[in-house]
């Protein structure tokens, strides 16, 4: 018997990619000549959508499909680990993808998991919010964890309180009388961001846009941002970082550069990982309840299919060892 014709087929003979041809197929925005190529070449390889639009709704298949940007960053690793716990709980299959933070990479697993009938999927996306339309479309069950896309409020989110975090992690280093204070970002962290900001304003303390700096999602680039920002600006004491491979970074470029850690420079990191207390002096952090996050996501969409669901705020935990220390 011939293999049945699958969207990646379509796709590849149409020169799209499958979240154009899940697009396209689920009603849909695309181009008219976009829209009539796909449509031509679906009718010449005799494709019938198995995971799309009607043909969805009536032939559910369980499951949970599970995107996040890295496996190798351990905040997603635990939050994946809430997502299997709860998922084990509830006897359902778990099918996981990993997106690089990149949109069209998001856009191709979200096309790959409708053609495979998954009728759930918890994701920290990328971002953007053009992949979640035609999934959203074509009857997908969407929860985010961690952050959310950009325009999609309609989607319910499972979230760490990171604005409280940041807000009492600066507040502490205000009181221990730190004035030139860092940021070093990452790729979605707009509210941890902001955040730092508004305490700095709030607290009556000089916001300096030279200190509010972003690295990409690799450790490469992240090393790059700490050292240079450390390098131009010898006269910050103090420096919060956005998340665990930033904390790692920057703690790397501080011993190469000779910064004494808190002597010279008091540090706090977002995210507690293991490594942190294994510092010399073990680093103080803002602990986000990662595993909650993914089992309370997971439990979410698991209970809101055909109906809108709630979002999620969790609490976040200063936890105090010793890395900072007053301004000298």
């Amino acid at each position: 018997m011939r293999a049945r014709t699958t969207i990646k087929d379509v796709a590849e003979a149409a020169g799209v990619g499958v979240a154009t041809v899940s697009r396209v197929l689920s009603g849909g925005s695309a181009s008219p000549q976009t829209r009539e190529r796909v449509l031509a070449v679906a009718a010449q390889l005799d494709y019938r959508p198995s995971a799309l639009g009607r043909n969805l709704r009536q032939r559910r298949t369980g499951g949970i499909g599970l995107l996040v940007p890295d496996v190798t960053d351990s905040f997603y690793g635990r939050v994946a680990d809430g997502v299997l716990a709860c998922a084990r709980a509830a006897g359902e299959p778990v099918i996981m993808g990993v997106t690089g933070d990149d949109a069209e990479s998001e856009s191709e697993l979200i096309g790959m998991l409708l053609e495979q009938g998954v009728e759930r999927v918890v994701a920290v996306p990328s971002g953007d919010h053009e992949p979640w339309g035609p999934a959203v479309r074509a009857g997908l069950t969407v929860v985010f964890a961690d952050r959310r896309a950009t325009g999609r409020d309609d989607i319910p989110a499972v979230l760490a309180d990171e604005r409280g975090g940041v807000r009492t992690a600066v507040e502490y280093l205000v009181g221990l009388g730190h004035r030139r204070i860092a940021y070093l970002g990452g790729h979605g962290q707009g509210q941890r961001a902001a955040a730092f900001r508004d305490t700095l304003g709030a607290l009556g303390v000089t916001v300096d846009e030279e200190l509010v700096v972003f690295g990409r999602a690799t450790r490469d680039s992240a090393y790059a941002a700490a050292s240079g920002l450390f390098q131009h600006r010898p006269d910050l004491t103090a420096l919060v970082a956005g998340g665990n491979q930033l904390g790692e970074a920057a703690v790397l470029a501080a011993r190469e550069l000779d910064l004494r850690v808190p002597r010279d420079l008091s540090l706090i990191m977002f995210d507690d990982v293991p490594w942190a207390e294994l510092c010399a002096p073990p680093l103080t952090v803002i602990a986000p309840p990662a595993q909650d996050i993914g089992y309370r996501a997971a439990e979410l969409v698991l209970r809101s299919a055909g109906r809108r669901a709630r979002g999620v705020s969790l609490p976040t935990e200063l936890i105090i060892r010793g890395s900072c220390g007053p301004r000298r």
